[in-house]
């Protein structure tokens, strides 16, 4: 079963989830070559998901090249003042998160069924509307964003099984462990910057 696993995993796939752990590794080390690594694992993504005819999980990847290639442009030439602090989100966050969930589903779902070959329609919109919402939050640094990364994560897991991408099931099993690793890192440094009434 390994063995047959193994052989049919294309080099492509090898590769980009290679890419992306080492992205994952040097992100956490706040290195800013993680992007370079970022970027070539998202290109093989890319084709991988495309050929798998997973078209949300393409799009959410298109999302990740462009951000990928601006952080890496703002770590080397950008110049931020101030950056923002954890922390978590207001009741308006929460709306603004939900809405970007439904709306993201609502389209990628409605796209999917209606111009695509894709067979997994539901899974592969929810998959994407979770990580666009988890990113928006990352974005504003709220602590939630970890949470919404890992629903995402979570339904991941099955869907690359589904579709017999097995190194990108283990990539979100990864994923889904730094992401718990991240809230709880940012649980700690939100405590130790709040002050004690």
């Amino acid at each position: 079963m390994m063995q047959e696993i193994i052989q049919q995993t294309t080099w492509i796939e090898w590769l980009g989830v290679i890419l992306s752990v080492f992205q994952v590794v040097l992100s956490r080390q706040n290195n800013p070559i993680n992007y370079i690594f970022g970027v070539a694992g998202v290109i093989l993504t890319l084709i991988v998901m495309f050929n798998a005819r997973l078209y949300a999980e393409f799009t959410l990847n298109l999302y990740y090249l462009i951000m990928s290639i601006y952080g890496w442009l703002y770590w080397k030439f950008g110049k931020a003042k101030h950056e923002a602090p954890i922390s978590y989100s207001d009741h308006s966050d929460k709306l603004k998160t939900a809405g970007i969930v439904v709306f993201s589903f609502g389209i990628f779902y409605f796209a999917l069924s209606r111009f695509t070959n894709s067979d997994v329609p539901i899974w592969d919109a929810s998959v994407s509307a979770f990580a666009w919402a988890g990113m928006w939050l990352m974005a504003r640094r709220k602590i939630e964003n970890w949470i919404l990364l890992n629903v995402s994560n979570l339904i991941s897991v099955p869907l690359m099984i589904h579709k017999s991408l097995y190194l990108y099931a283990v990539l979100s099993v990864i994923l889904f462990c730094v992401a718990v690793s991240g809230y709880f890192n940012w649980r700690r440094i939100l405590r130790e910057n709040t002050p004690a009434n």
